[in-house]
């Protein structure tokens, strides 16, 4: 069986959360892009007179952006909401329930 000190659990904690706030990254990345994208393609298609502030204009950009907020809330802010060490307590939890 291999025994993990520490650093090594330090390490591989530290590379998880690396890797979900790369995720995040790419995520708000692709947000930009895809609604730069759709808010040049609303704006070519306005017709002679139309303003472009409508709210079909912006149901992509805000809809998808409460979900980046909570994406995003859940990367940087995880113990607002359960708290510091409830994973831990948690798999904790269900090890004992199923003994």
């Amino acid at each position: 069986m291999e025994t993990f000190n520490n650093d090594d659990i330090k390490y591989l904690e530290a590379k998880k959360r690396v890797k979900r706030i790369k995720g995040f990254y790419i995520h708000f990345l692709v947000y930009i892009c895809v609604n730069s994208f759709i808010a040049y393609h609303n704006y070519t298609d306005l017709k002679p007179g139309e303003t472009y502030f409508q709210w079909s204009n912006f149901l992509t950009l805000f809809f998808w952006g409460i979900g980046l907020a909570a994406h995003g809330l859940s990367v940087f802010l995880p113990n607002f909401i359960l708290g510091k060490n409830w994973e831990e307590k948690k798999i904790r939890e269900l090890m004992d329930k199923n003994k």
